[in-house]
């Protein structure tokens, strides 16, 4: 067993063996969970060892079959792309056990094996190369969040949960169909065999079959982003989830669909991928703009913080389809930076949330009085939020409007708006809440951080200083992958062309690798 399936294997034993603890010693549960999920993320650490000697590659792979008809088989393994979202994955996590420690009173056991179940499904996530093995684990996400918002929620969390529950499952459905679609034609599961046949012009669609099993795939990923106009479920769960939930649905869960839009349909359907682009970029754009304008006028500090996902998140798919290396390096560097900033805010109002036990922003004012490093917390997480120079958003934002200005400097000055009125939304919302004199309702609620909550803190808010200052340490990795899944993308696009005009396919594919010439 090599460390990946350590990783991997340990959050489910963890799940197994939480369900077995007994269920009055609340300490020993927690403790438990809190233990294991640092032990998983030192260890996920070790991971990054290849990537730092040779950015490029597939590192800690195993292949072996799992079921013989249909042919499943249990591949995994990380690359440059999802090895940084494995470990934002496994340091949320145990961030989250530790912001719910005293928070989550009632079925604490339950609460703590669905966290670790949830780990169990986001790292599979991310590690799966089988894409039959990589639904099983997009369904495993599901069931511990709809648990998550349907328990441990607010007073509409059954409405929340449901809601989440079948907007992701509608999508689930399209992408399995095209999934079995996929294995008819090719006869394999496996994500590097289909890239692979597809480079070598062995597997091909109509323009018909690769327009539907896009968007099919597609449909299925925009959901989860989510992509306007499919985020209406997004601020409910969000308001109704408790804080461990929104920082794991904001942090990582919304990046299942943003990194799988990466990985799987820009190689596997590279020519509808391009021709969908315009109205794709579009919806991004509306998003980074909606999204905005949304979050200005909410009243409810965790309905701001959702709206302002939306916005951020139109900038990864807006990077994603520039089809260019700055746009997607920035775009998945996005991916990792809003899991930080984002999940901070929502651990941030989750704190002021456990001490008033409200969200209306006008039940706030002052807080700067009776909480000064609470309110300097939260301005270091506004400032990075917002894209602060040398702070973590600031990087991804900028490769992003870079990318984009290659393409169109439409999309550059509208994406650029978005970014304007984020400084307006975040600085407005810590103005109102922070600034000012103290409500007199807060005085003797409102006390300032104590050492859990900051242990909580502070590795994420190094983590916007050294995103934002040092980037050599993820980019590079990042970089490496992106360049190879572009190559994908653009060589799929060249076979297909060769095989239309029948001229030169069989040059392109005895051809070294990086020599095939450009018949566009």
């Amino acid at each position: 067993m090599n460390l990946l399936n350590l990783v991997l294997v340990l959050p489910l034993a963890g799940f197994l063996l939480t369900m077995i603890l007994p269920k009055n010693n609340a300490s020993l549960i927690r403790l438990f969970s809190l233990v294991l999920s640092l032990a998983i993320f030192v260890l996920s650490l070790g991971l990054t060892s290849p990537f730092f000697q040779s950015g490029n590659g597939n590192w800690f792979v195993t292949d072996v079959p799992w079921i013989q008809s249909p042919e499943i088989r249990y591949h995994v393994g990380v690359d440059g792309l999802s090895i940084w979202l494995v470990i934002l994955s496994t340091l949320l996590t145990p961030i989250s056990i530790l912001v719910s420690w005293k928070h989550i009173d009632k079925r604490v056991k339950e609460f703590h094996a669905f966290m670790l179940l949830l780990e169990f499904g986001l790292i599979g996530v991310f590690v799966a190369w089988d894409l039959f093995l990589f639904y099983v684990f997009w369904e495993v996400c599901l069931v511990p969040m709809y648990f998550l918002i349907g328990v441990w929620g607010h007073e509409r969390r059954i409405y929340a949960a449901v809601k989440f529950f079948l907007y992701t499952m509608a999508g689930s459905v399209l992408m399995l169909a095209a999934m079995i679609y996929l294995y008819n034609k090719a006869n394999t599961f496996d994500y590097t065999n289909l890239v692979d046949l597809i480079q070598r012009g062995r597997l091909s669609f109509t323009g018909l079959e690769q327009m539907l099993l896009f968007l099919a795939f597609f449909l299925a990923f925009a959901i989860k982003v989510p992509l306007f106009p499919l985020h209406t479920w997004l601020p409910d769960a969000h308001v109704e989830a408790p804080t461990a939930g929104s920082i794991m649905l904001a942090a990582v869960m919304l990046k299942m669909g943003t990194y799988s839009i990466v990985r799987f349909c820009l190689p596997l359907f590279p020519q509808a991928a391009r021709e969908c682009a315009p109205w794709i970029v579009i919806l991004a754009l509306i998003g980074i703009v909606y999204g905005a304008l949304v979050a200005l006028v909410q009243p409810n500090m965790k309905k701001l913080v959702a709206y302002s996902s939306v916005s951020h998140l139109g900038f990864v798919i807006l990077g994603t389809f520039s089809f260019n290396q700055a746009g997607l390096d920035g775009a998945v560097y996005q991916m990792l930076n809003h899991g930080i900033s984002t999940g901070a805010l929502f651990m941030l109002v989750g704190f002021m949330y456990e001490r008033t036990h409200t969200l209306e922003i006008k039940d706030y004012g002052g807080v700067s009085t009776p909480a000064p490093w609470l309110s300097t917390v939260f301005l270091i997480t506004t400032l990075a939020s917002i894209g602060l120079p040398t702070l973590n958003n600031f990087i991804g934002e900028f490769l992003v409007l870079q990318g984009s200005a290659y393409v169109s400097i439409t999309w550059t000055a509208i994406a650029a708006l978005g970014v304007i009125l984020s400084a307006c939304y975040m600085l407005w919302l810590y103005q109102r809440a922070f600034m000012g004199e103290t409500n007199e309702h807060l005085k003797g609620h409102m006390h300032d951080i104590n050492p859990r909550e900051l242990a909580a803190a502070i590795p994420l808010l190094i983590l916007m200083v050294w995103m934002g200052t040092y980037t050599k340490t993820f980019l590079p990795s990042i970089s490496a992958a992106n360049a190879r899944i572009l190559e994908q993308s653009k060589a799929g696009i060249e076979m297909k062309v060769d095989a239309q005009n029948n001229k030169t396919a069989r040059l392109n594919q005895s051809a070294p690798t990086g020599d095939q010439p450009n018949v566009r």
